[in-house]
């Protein structure tokens, strides 16, 4: 049986969530040039892996980080599957957005936190961390307690791994960088040659000579 990291891959491989292109890379809206595209948005789109990430999730934090009080999904991306897992784990639910809401009562949280409760944050990506760790800063200074984090997939950037331990967040993930490319050479998805291309964009991906 696979492992679940190589498993969801494939997943994400096959529904072109992930896209590889070594050879024409992507534009990321932070103007590096990239070889790997991810949106995992799609994945909403097919209940089978919906189901099986919200599952998944569940069971991360149950196994990690258990008896949160509340869930916050980080915006855009992981807002639905925020809210999925806080369905399933029964437990209320908010989201964080990138930037206050220009209107209204111009929230940064959407949904009620209260202070002193345990937050788990779900997240879809984690690139940078930068995104991710915004979020977790507006979740504190509501006064919460952010016990970890869980996301659907990781590029492993060193970069990430530095500013996560940093912040003091715990961070668990359904698959990553690594799974994701032994599955796609395994699958034929992408060349033997392609991998030292990919690695070598994953070790410095500000500076990649695409």
């Amino acid at each position: 049986m696979k492992q679940l990291d190589r498993l969801l891959a494939e997943k994400l491989l096959k529904i072109s969530a992930i896209k590889l292109q070594p050879e024409i890379p992507f534009t990321w809206a932070s103007g590096w040039r990239s070889p790997i595209y991810t949106d995992n948005r799609l994945t909403l789109s097919y209940p089978d892996i919906r189901t099986l990430i919200k599952i998944e999730l569940t069971r991360l934090i149950m196994e990690n980080l258990p008896h949160p009080d509340a869930i916050a999904g980080v915006a855009t991306g992981a807002i639905a599957q925020g809210a999925l897992v806080a369905d399933e784990l029964s437990l209320p639910y908010a989201y964080v957005r990138s930037t206050p809401k220009d209107h209204g009562l111009e929230n940064l949280i959407e949904g009620d936190l209260t202070p002193g409760q345990k937050v788990v944050v779900v997240e879809d990506l984690i690139s940078t961390g930068h995104s991710s760790l915004k979020a977790v800063e507006a979740i504190r200074n509501a006064g919460c307690d952010v016990v970890g984090m869980v996301a659907i997939f990781t590029y492993g950037f060193p970069t990430a791994t530095e500013a996560f331990s940093k912040a003091g967040v715990d961070l668990y993930t359904l698959s990553n960088y690594t799974a994701m490319l032994e599955t796609a050479l395994e699958t034929g998805y992408i060349k033997p040659e392609d991998l030292e291309t990919l690695h070598e964009w994953r070790h410095d991906p500000a500076n990649w000579p695409a």
